[in-house]
């Protein structure tokens, strides 16, 4: 259903938090308030189970709170809701005797036969809960939400609120109680929403403003052949809710085809945020640039490119807590000034803007960027904001509120299935859990003692292996152990944190070893935390490896194989998802891996350039074959590779299969005057990245550029040369991965589940990196190159069946005669 303009939705959470934050910004507890709740969703669960009685358990609750002409829809889910007969049952395990006298109170009520119902708010914590003098702010203010809006759907007069603190280490429970009459709440309310006024009433104002510049705004550009008809693909996908998968090949125009339908769709109250996810900062270029367009024909629109921490931080390297960081010192005091002043000053939010605010008041620039996205209708960034289950954008994505129309727009949606593979996947090495075991032993010995039990589930592991690479059944005493470990560093850094803030660990004689420990000790808890959280996720969509890795080391991989499953749960927290890429072939395949399902659409977009401005042969008497590797086999590929580039002079990139392969090749290019290489290396810094690609920028009618490059690496995809800064490409090898061990257990698992395994393991995936890297070549409609596949498993019919539609014109050729091809073609451009 659409949200009609007049009313603006959000979480009680995200209400509370959003208002009521105060102090520092802090991250030596090891993780936020969001991490915590998804560690402690066990022990919610746990404890709403034991409840029994009338307790009822993740209570839905709405309000509509009218501010003028407006109005506040106000969502969210009450931990559990009881009558006061259960109360009685509280004073017997409540800890906390500074209430006993309300709990009393409530428990004689309960006893008289007087309904009082009680509002229960559950948080989890590894804090000593006997230090627990009060709840939190935050807290309460939750809580007490709950308790106005169950109060004024039932006309309670009285409505009673139960903190429960559970501590998930020693699972002891603290509770704190508070009874408010109905006009209490209702006063309390009022002030909290006359607070959030000034933010909802810009919101609705710029809703307005923005919905009519949508209504007016028109395609920016004359629609290519099938262009309207893309765009009408992406907009029925939308509107019914489901997901599309489009191969758009380059030139279709796939942004703004994609960006534009998204956008009239927000027009019309079927959208209420775009999400525009790339798996590379250079790809978030065209978002930029295309809505930039539409802002030129008249769209207001407020969007956001949020920048990794470690790009943007102010420090260099992220340690998010007052003793190292200046500006995390009463950041969450100075944060809401700092984000109305960025909000009503521009419409486009991009790093420059977001770090001279953060500057100006002193904030943090990562917290501010990640802010102002909730008031934003296009916010653009990594696949990770949406996907990975730690760095997702917890502010739209937090449980507990109803599923929302937002739209993914998810760009170069091949790189996903890896990304996804890595995301979901998780390792543990015998040799990190040793070496933090002997930086422990001294401060922590409690700590050091569950690490060394983990140490030894990995030893016998180790010894129980057949081989070197060994599938494992299952590994619940090693999980055992590992949940042990987190639970206990957890419990280390919330009861260090409470120290530093009270003043206490300067009075610990072991200040000085624990405080030298803490950052690898808090690094350590993030991979830790990282594999707990995956196993939690294991299913039959994921295999279990030990690998040993030389005589004394051996790591245990919960490795996901294939991530459709939690992909497609990231999916479903929004209204659609578009995922596009130029190379999308097999659909199927893709489909499979991404969480696709039989309602879901898919669109193979027709090349709208003409096929004969690109020259494509394919070499037969070459191959980049382990079997056919040799000084002759590297001297004929070096030969094919300078004829082809020989008949005319301008920029090349030639693409190998491996480093070494690259290397073989590179030594064997003849010498001459008129031709420069440029090779890539391993692990290039960003600058030699840029320094590599400005290169291309230089053309010359009289020296040629030949750039050697590995396949599928940083050159081969993302990368936009037009015109003549690339007018040839030469592609050594079908792109198939090396075989490995991980690569075999993909294969095996493809195979048990009725799928070519050799396929969706190997050939797929190489493919994919030929069609990406030839891609580099023609990007404009007035642009002319040539392409040249250097290998004769490109003639066999597997792998022709995965060439898109415009490949079917290719000249097969020898290495010797590739020259007469390549000179004929450019005769008639030229």
């Amino acid at each position: 259903m659409a949200t009609e303009a007049s009313e603006i939705r959000i979480s009680v959470r995200q209400l509370v938090e959003f208002l009521l934050r105060a102090g520092d910004l802090d991250n030596r507890s090891g993780g936020s308030s969001e991490e915590l709740m998804q560690l402690g969703s066990r022990m919610h669960r746990k404890l709403q189970k034991e409840a029994g009685g009338d307790y009822r358990a993740e209570v839905p609750l709405t309000l509509t709170w009218p501010l003028g002409e407006l109005s506040v829809r106000l969502e969210g889910r009450a931990d559990g809701i009881y009558t006061a007969k259960n109360a009685a049952r509280d004073l017997k395990t409540s800890e906390n005797a500074e209430v006993t006298e309300n709990l009393k109170a409530s428990a004689d009520a309960g006893e008289s036969g007087t309904e009082v119902w009680t509002i229960d708010e559950i948080k989890t914590t590894y804090r000593n809960l006997r230090s627990l003098r009060a709840p939190q702010p935050v807290h309460l203010a939750q809580a007490k939400c709950y308790a106005y809006m169950y109060a004024l759907q039932e006309e309670l007069e009285l409505v009673q609120v139960r903190m429960t603190y559970a501590n998930l280490l020693t699972e002891k429970l603290r509770y704190f109680y508070e009874t408010y009459s109905a006009d209490e709440l209702h006063s309390w309310f009022s002030g909290l929403m006359e607070e959030y006024r000034k933010w909802a009433e810009y919101e609705y104002q710029w809703k307005k403003i923005r919905t009519k510049s949508i209504k007016d705004l028109a395609f920016p550009f004359p629609y290519r052949e099938g262009q309207k008809d893309l765009a009408a693909g992406v907009y029925r996908t939308i509107v019914h809710g489901r997901k599309l998968f489009l191969e758009a090949p380059t030139g279709t125009g796939k942004t703004i085809t994609t960006l534009y339908p998204a956008v009239k769709s927000m027009g019309e109250g079927k959208t209420e945020k775009i999400f525009y996810l790339t798996a590379k900062t250079i790809t978030r270029t065209a978002a930029q640039e295309t809505t930039g367009l539409m802002r030129e024909k008249g769209l207001c629109l407020k969007s956001v490119t949020l920048t990794a921490k470690d790009k943007i931080c102010v420090i260099g390297e992220p340690d998010c807590n007052p003793d190292a960081c200046p500006r995390a010192k009463g950041h969450y005091d100075r944060i809401n000034e700092a984000l109305y002043a960025l909000l009503t000053g521009h419409d486009r939010f991009g790093r420059e803007d977001i770090e001279a605010c953060a500057e100006a008041y002193q904030v943090c620039p990562f917290e501010l960027g990640l802010d102002i996205s909730l008031f934003c209708d296009l916010i653009i960034g990594d696949y990770n904001y949406l996907f990975d289950p730690h760095a997702s954008l917890k502010r739209f994505f937090a449980e507990g509120t109803s599923k929302d129309n937002y739209v993914f727009l998810i760009d170069e949606a091949h790189n996903l299935i890896e990304r996804g593979r890595e995301m979901y996947s998780a390792q543990i090495r015998r040799s990190d859990v040793r070496r933090m075991q002997t930086k422990v032993k001294e401060p922590y010995p409690d700590l050091e003692k569950k690490l060394r039990a983990c140490a030894r589930q990995l030893r016998v592991i180790d010894k129980s292996a057949a081989a070197d690479f060994s599938v494992l059944q299952e590994i619940d005493p090693l999980a055992d152990s590992v949940r042990a470990v987190e639970a206990q560093i957890a419990a280390i850094l919330q009861e260090n944190m409470q120290k530093e803030m009270s003043g206490k660990m300067k009075k610990d004689p072991l200040a000085s070893s624990k405080r030298a420990v803490q950052k690898e000790l808090l690094s350590f808890y993030f991979e830790i935390r990282h594999f707990t959280d995956i196993l939690e996720r294991l299913d039959d969509h994921y295999r279990i490896y030990a690998k040993r890795c030389g005589r004394e080391d051996i790591l245990v991989r919960l490795y996901c194989v294939d991530p459709s499953t939690n992909v497609a749960k990231c999916m479903n927290r929004g209204r659609a998802s578009i995922l596009f890429s130029a190379t999308f072939l097999p659909i199927q395949y893709y489909k499979s891996l991404l969480g696709g399902t039989q309602e879901d659409y898919e669109i193979y977009a027709t090349s709208v350039f003409d096929s004969r401005k690109r020259g494509l042969y394919i070499i037969n008497d070459v191959t980049s074959r382990y079997t056919r590797r040799s000084e002759e086999e590297f001297c004929r590929i070096a030969a094919c590779i300078s004829a082809a580039a020989g008949q005319r002079h301008g920029n090349y990139l030639a693409f190998f299969p491996s480093y070494a392969f690259l290397e073989e090749v590179s030594s064997r290019m003849p010498e001459q005057e008129d031709t420069e290489y440029l090779v890539q290396q391993p692990n290039m810094t960003e600058e030699q990245r840029e320094r590599f690609l400005q290169r291309f920028s230089l053309v010359s009618d009289e020296k040629s550029l030949i750039g050697m490059c590995v396949l599928g690496g940083i050159f081969g995809e993302g990368i936009d040369l037009q015109g003549d800064a690339l007018i040839g490409v030469m592609i050594v090898g079908t792109g198939i991965p090396q075989i490995c061990d991980e690569r075999e257990l993909l294969k095996q698992y493809f195979d048990d589940n009725g799928k070519s395994g050799y396929d969706y393991a190997y050939r797929y995936p190489g493919m994919n990196k030929v069609l990406q890297a030839a891609g580099r070549v023609i990007r404009t409609q007035e642009d002319v190159g040539i392409v040249a596949l250097l290998d004769d498993r490109f003639l066999l019919t597997s792998s022709q069946r995965l060439f898109p539609r415009e490949w079917m014109g290719y000249c097969t050729s020898s290495s010797a005669e590739i020259g007469r091809h390549v000179e004929r073609f450019w005769d008639e451009w030229l």
